[in-house]
C-alpha cells in the first residue's frame, strides 16, 4: 500500500469525488491504489488497475465537458464509503457506444469505494443504463448505435 493520504474514508472518498467534479481525472486517480479493483456495471467494464478507471474516468470527461458532479450523500461503513451521486452535462463526444447527439443527461449514480490506509483499492460504480440511453437519445435499447457505425 502507498502512504496515507488523508485521515478518514470519508476524506479520500470527497477527495476522489471533488477532483473528479473539477474535471482533474489525474488528481482523482491520485487517490487510487495502482492495483485498484475497477467495476462498472452498466458498462460491462471491469479491471484491476488504475489505467481500467482512468479510461472509464477519461471518457466521462470527454463525452461531457461541462461534467458537473454533485454528491448528494455519503455512506460511510467502516472502509466503504457509498456515494450517491448526479451527473449532469451535454454530450460532446461518443459515449458508452452512443453516437454523439449534443443531448443533455442528468443520471443519478452510485459508487462504492473501499479505502484502506487513505486510499482507494476498489470501485464500483452503479446506475440506470436504461436511464442513460433515453437521456442520450436512443431509440432501440436492442440496437445501440455504436461509434463507427457497427450495431449491438
Amino acid at each position: 500500500m502507498s502512504a496515507t493520504l488523508t485521515a478518514t474514508p470519508a476524506d479520500t472518498a470527497r477527495a476522489f469525488l471533488d477532483a473528479l467534479a473539477a474535471h482533474d481525472v489525474e488528481a482523482a486517480l491520485a487517490t487510487v491504489e495502482p492495483d485498484v479493483e475497477v467495476v462498472v456495471h452498466p458498462l460491462g467494464v471491469s479491471g484491476t488497475s488504475r489505467d481500467v478507471l482512468r479510461s472509464v474516468l477519461g471518457d466521462l470527461a470527454t463525452a461531457f465537458p461541462d461534467l458537473l458532479l454533485t454528491v448528494q450523500r455519503l455512506i460511510v461503513t467502516d472502509d466503504v464509503v457509498t456515494a450517491l451521486v448526479k451527473v449532469e452535462g451535454t454530450q460532446a463526444a461518443a459515449y458508452a457506444g452512443i453516437v454523439n447527439q449534443e443531448k443533455h443527461i442528468d443520471l443519478d449514480q452510485a459508487w462504492r469505494l473501499t479505502i484502506a490506509d487513505g486510499r482507494i483499492v476498489a470501485v464500483s460504480a452503479y446506475w440506470c443504463q436504461q436511464q442513460l440511453y433515453r437521456r442520450l437519445g436512443v431509440k432501440r435499447f436492442d440496437q445501440v448505435t455504436i461509434v463507427g457505425g457497427a450495431q449491438s
